[in-house]
């Protein structure tokens, strides 16, 4: 699959760093599909394991579909 929109660079900076937790720092949500999404502009980062290396580029898609949905899923502890 090829992206085609607007794109931004990402170095990692920090230790024991995830794809997932890069995905909520930069955008605050967990988008179904937006993970794989990343895996599939990025070939190779799959083969790194889950830990990313300190120094890693990693490209994120900035206009996906996967971002534009606002509503979320809201727990209340307190009535």
């Amino acid at each position: 699959m090829i992206y085609t929109g607007n794109t931004e660079t990402v170095v990692v900076k920090g230790e024991a760093i995830t794809l997932s937790l890069l995905v909520w720092r930069r955008f605050k949500r967990q988008s179904m599909g937006f993970v794989e999404r990343v895996l599939d502009m990025n070939s190779g980062l799959a083969d790194i394991g889950p830990i990313i290396p300190v120094g890693t580029s990693i490209r994120f898609p900035i206009d996906a579909p996967e971002l534009k949905n606002k509503e979320r899923n809201v727990v209340h502890l307190w009535d």
